[in-house]
């Protein structure tokens, strides 16, 4: 990946939370006009929704209503699964009922699935999925937290890809929605955006490529040992979590650590590290004592800033996918989509 390729992207200031985009083409005398680039790079038709719930169970039914009126607005069609407002302790209804709602999402005609919100509940299910089933559907995937298990699941036994970002409860159904989220998800899902650039201080310099995968790193610690952890090497790594105090997410990262995934990655890519609060004995240690114990431990690229996590800004990113990532001068690059 060279940094002085063009490409359409989106770039973020994690200060004002503002978006740039661009859209260029390579300079010199093969330069592409408009209708040559489309050709080269044809968007995909994904302008339907299907919204089902694997994990806990959905407390404010309006705010789906609210999440399909958002997603309207975006261009895309949506239907919500029969039971995916019910309820079963805390799960959005038993086992059964929520290993049928995706059965029935592989069936229907959007290509758009996406879990209303994460939680806890898809990790019991895991054993009971036909993943090949899955991964031949052809279906878009999106999820976000608990999803992580689906998400790196299908990537273990299949190779398929599928994606983390915005659900439609905590993102798309809440009363202010992230103008940036949305349209990130938009670009994301009909193949638009290729490079995503973001504020990335104190990073250490990279220039690598590998398959990008990752998510809440607390599902990913309850995998290690599992049939549904991926074995990625030269990968480019992305993290997130909440409510975990910083000696908690060094904890899984020691896991991770001691488990040999983190020295076989390229890059490890950090997002969002939220709600949690320090004591009086911690003197001092923190979220970056954290990230730098990982760069002396691990000897792996750090590269912080990504726009992803239990936050209102957070990207769309396609898990098990081929991509670049590269710093320079406080910002941080990762290819998305290439041109051929």
């Amino acid at each position: 990946m060279h940094l002085n390729d063009t490409h359409q992207s989106s770039s973020f200031n994690s200060q004002t939370g503002t978006k740039h985009t661009e859209h260029d083409h390579a300079h010199g005398t093969n330069e592409c006009t408009h209708d040559e680039h489309e050709h080269l790079h044809p968007h995909r038709q994904a302008d339907g929704v299907y919204l089902f719930s694997p994990s806990s169970a959905v407390t404010d039914p309006a705010a789906v209503e609210l999440a399909r009126e958002r997603l309207k607005s975006l261009g895309f069609r949506s239907a919500v699964d029969r039971t995916a407002l019910a309820v079963h302790e805390r799960f959005a209804g038993t086992d059964r009922q929520r290993l049928a709602a995706l059965q029935r999402a592989l069936k229907q005609k959007y290509p758009i699935v996406m879990a209303t919100r994460g939680g806890y509940g898809l990790s019991r299910l895991l054993g009971q999925i036909d993943w090949h089933a899955v991964a031949d559907s052809g279906k878009i995937f999106v999820g976000h937290s608990d999803f992580t298990a689906f998400n790196l699941a299908l990537l273990a036994q299949t190779g398929a890809v599928s994606y983390t970002g915005p659900a439609a409860v905590p993102d798309f159904g809440q009363k202010s929605m992230d103008e940036l989220t949305a349209d990130l998800f938009a670009e994301t899902m009909r193949e638009e955006l290729e490079v995503l650039s973001f504020e990335s201080p104190n990073s250490d310099a990279v220039d690598a490529r590998g398959t990008l995968w990752g998510g809440n790193l607390a599902m990913m610690a309850s995998l290690v040992g599992t049939p549904y952890f991926p074995k990625i090497e030269g990968g480019v790594l992305f993290l997130e979590d909440v409510g975990e105090h910083p000696y908690r997410i060094e904890r899984m990262l020691t896991q991770l650590l001691h488990a040999g995934v983190l020295a076989a990655q390229k890059a490890i890519v950090l997002g969002r590290f939220t709600e949690y609060r320090l004591a009086a004995h911690d003197n001092g240690y923190n979220m970056d004592s954290v990230v730098d114990w990982l760069r002396k431990t691990c000897r792996v690229p750090v590269v912080t800033g990504l726009p992803y996590g239990h936050v209102k800004l957070k990207a769309t990113l396609p898990v098990g996918a081929q991509v670049g990532i590269a710093t320079e001068d406080g910002m941080a690059y990762l290819l998305l989509r290439e041109h051929h």
